[in-house]
């Protein structure tokens, strides 16, 4: 056959430019194979073997073209055009990197008798000739054949094939540079560490604070910042030097040139951006501002609403938008990793779906917050917690937009200012102050006390989930607190020593503990009575104090601490339960923990019970 593009391969590796063959030349792929990765959540990624008919080489395919493999569109013997591609030297080998093909056809079986481009290794031993090098006797390659490696005087990786203009269109690299870095305009996207020579026009979403850290192999400093195009996102992070280099120049929102970082494989669990790379910004690293910034994208936001956090899975990265209800005063916590404080400002978002929900902010962000008014801020890429229900983070890769030119925000705006400020909200256990917040739940889920019983809830391997509605008719008073460490997220039991509390986990000693409560509370309904356990949060709910304030009191002032029981009886609540089979002394039995607990609404639960008649009725 005929079709294939005669010379192509020698072309290309010789980085043949004037060559005609070079230009969208047509090759068969004569071998495919799948790499694994350690990774799970690394694309999958492709090694090709491209021949001309005469020789072959090996390529790497860009993840954007995977699709096509998956599909079947691409398989062994496939004829395609090279439509977009590049050429590099890696580890003293040629490889192509496809970033753009299109498949013409597949014949049967393989064309011509090609041989490989990469020079055969010198003969070493048993002779005192030299023999020169020599093109291997004609073979079928597999992608996993290892390739002779080149003599030292191979030429220094060069950038050769096509390159991508800022609309995204293929164009040949015929030597036009942008007016920054050299080097064409490549898409983040086709972006990997076989690529050496490229220049990305991205626009800066998010621009962490300088942090530092300091370990037993020393100490340093970083920061990092996620930038945008069309064709995606991805991070990149200078240390030490460079943080002094960079730092001032990086501004949100504006656009840059960027060339010469290194491109390394991604770390997820320091970042929120779905991209298997990411950049490193080095001293050869070189970034200029563009005037230019029409055609590059502003922030891509994928909104999740609140009322959806239950579906989102623990340590997920989602983005939302929501009007600051509430914002709690500065406040500041000692970090476990440096021992420094470190400030937070909680807030309280709620969205149209009238659920609200707490996120932190911390740092300078926290610091700078303007907690005057109800700004709507949309988040990127906050971490979803579920401890004790749902609640929202940010960390240092995300970004927050307060006010935002959207329409997401402008409709959010007029929901808001119309009707929403007087909307009871619902939330989840760790929204701020846990109160005015009534539950919804599916319907089948409201259980009454005989029910929970009578089905056996929490005796399967996996916990049941419930509510029920009920009134508070008995508060045990004895071991209703714990004293704990005052360590942000510890809450370990700390032990009275040498006139302080120490905590062995922190392994350290603090001035006074910070109690928290662990009490069982007696609740009733019309079918019967359970025992339910309540923490910290809930336990401030339902006394309305802390269990400091409860604990001094009851040294001070016993007629006062018995009032304040007394006052939290006969209160009803929706109760949010968890229940689960425990063994204890080899005993088993069922705990009801309460997860949430909301005065009740009745004339949301009035509304409620005309539907249910309603349903009967029918």
């Amino acid at each position: 056959m005929n079709q294939l593009t005669q010379g192509a391969i020698k072309a290309i590796y010789e980085d043949n430019k004037d060559s005609p063959a070079s230009a969208n030349p047509v090759l068969q792929i004569i071998n495919i194979k799948k790499l694994t990765s350690q990774n799970p959540s690394t694309p999958e990624r492709f090694r090709l073997v491209i021949s001309d008919g005469t020789h072959f080489m090996q390529a790497m395919l860009g993840t954007q073209m995977n699709e096509l493999i998956n599909n079947g569109a691409i398989t062994k013997y496939t004829v395609i055009k090279l439509v977009q591609y590049i050429c590099n030297s890696v580890q003293n080998r040629r490889i192509v990197i496809v970033l753009n093909v299109e498949a013409l056809g597949t014949p049967e079986e393989k064309i011509g008798d090609p041989v490989s481009m990469e020079p055969a290794p010198a003969q070493t031993g048993g002779s005192n000739q030299d023999s020169p090098q020599q093109r291997p006797s004609p073979v079928n390659p597999t992608p996993n054949q290892p390739y002779p490696q080149q003599p030292q005087q191979q030429q220094q990786p060069q950038n050769f094939g096509y390159g991508q203009n800022n609309m995204g269109q293929s164009h040949p690299f015929n030597g036009n540079k942008p007016p920054g870095p050299a080097g064409a305009i490549y898409p983040i996207k086709g972006l990997s560490p076989y690529q050496n020579k490229w220049t990305i026009r991205v626009r800066v979403t998010s621009k962490s604070d300088i942090r530092h850290w300091h370990n037993a192999r020393g100490e340093g400093k970083l920061f990092s910042v996620n930038l945008l195009d069309e064709s995606g996102e991805i991070k990149a992070t200078a240390f030490n030097d460079q943080v002094d280099q960079f730092y001032s120049l990086f501004e949100e929102n504006k656009v840059y040139y960027i060339s010469k970082a290194k491109v390394t494989m991604a770390k997820p669990q320091f970042s929120s951006i779905q991209n298997e790379y990411e950049l490193s910004l080095d001293h050869g690293t070189e970034v200029s501002l563009c005037v230019d910034t029409v055609d590059v994208p502003k922030v891509r936001y994928n909104f999740v609403e609140l009322s959806k956090l239950n579906d989102v899975a623990k340590d997920s990265t989602i983005d939302v938008i929501g009007v600051v209800r509430e914002a709690q005063e500065l406040s500041q916590i000692l970090s476990k990793a440096t021992q420094k404080p470190v400030s937070k400002r909680d807030l309280t978002l709620v969205d149209t779906s009238e659920f609200s929900v707490r996120l932190t902010l911390w740092g300078k962000q926290a610091e700078s917050f303007d907690a005057s008014s109800t700004p709507i801020i949309a988040f990127k890429g906050v971490r979803v917690s579920d401890f004790n229900g749902r609640s929202l983070s940010m960390y240092s890769s995300s970004s927050m937009m307060i006010d935002p030119d959207i329409p997401e925000a402008h409709r959010l705006r007029g929901w808001y200012d119309s009707m929403g400020h007087s909307a009871q909200f619902h939330g989840y256990s760790n929204s701020m102050g846990g109160n005015g917040a009534p539950i919804t739940a599916k319907k089948d889920e409201l259980k009454n006390f005989g029910q929970v019983k009578d089905e056996n809830l929490g005796m399967g391997d996996k916990p049941d989930y419930f509510l029920a509605k009920g009134t508070v008719v008995f508060l045990k008073q004895e071991n209703l607190a714990y004293p704990a460490c005052p360590s942000d997220s510890c809450n370990k039991k700390v032990t009275e020593d040498a006139g302080g509390w120490r905590c062995e986990k922190c392994n350290r000693s603090y001035d006074a503990p910070e109690y928290r409560y662990i009490m069982a509370i007696n609740v009733s309904d019309h079918t019967g009575q359970v025992w339910l356990q309540c923490f910290n949060d809930i336990g401030v709910q339902v006394l309305g104090k802390t269990a400091g304030e409860l604990m001094q009191l009851k040294d001070i002032n016993p007629a006062a601490f018995s009032a304040v029981f007394q006052q939290a009886n006969f209160q009803q609540y929706m109760f949010k339960c968890r229940a689960k089979q425990e063994v204890f002394n080899d005993t088993s039995k069922v705990r009801y923990s309460v997860l949430q607990a909301t005065p009740l609404d009745f004339v949301s639960q009035s509304k409620s019970l005309l539907e249910q008649i309603a349903q009967l009725e029918k």
